[in-house]
């Protein structure tokens, strides 16, 4: 299994932030989809900007506390793990962890990395789109 983990600071109103995390109906922050298809309450598909297709179950919803999922396509599987933490100087630590299996050998040499640049790309839009609202 590769792991990769990514922690950050946000100082702002933590409903703000759980919103725009967990709100898939509005994706349009994210540089790296095109769409999401909302199946129903637990499950919901992202298409990259290639229109490639993740399918994602969402197993934990628990606000500002944490979000979990379970993700696959035809090059891998895995979870997302989302914690929320209130520091005591305000600022919101959002700690993001994700675990995948690769389907050839070829992309588990190259998966760690894809996924830390995958994990740095989402932070940036995220900051980007709290500091547009």
């Amino acid at each position: 299994m590769i792991q990769s983990n990514i922690k950050k600071q946000f100082s702002c109103d933590r409903n703000k932030l759980w919103d725009i995390i967990t709100d898939n109906s509005n994706y349009v922050w994210r540089s790296d989809l095109s769409k999401i298809e909302i199946i129903d309450d637990t499950h919901f598909v992202e298409y990259t900007k290639n229109n490639f297709p993740t399918y994602f179950t969402i197993t934990s919803k628990e606000k500002l506390k944490e979000y979990k999922f379970d993700l696959e396509n035809t090059n891998l599987k895995g979870k997302w793990i989302g914690i929320f933490k209130e520091l005591p100087n305000g600022n919101i630590e959002l700690d993001f962890t994700e675990e995948i299996e690769v389907n050839n050998f070829i992309m588990k040499i190259f998966a760690k990395s894809y996924l830390k640049s995958q994990q740095k790309r989402y932070m940036r839009d995220l900051e980007r789109a709290l500091n547009k609202q």
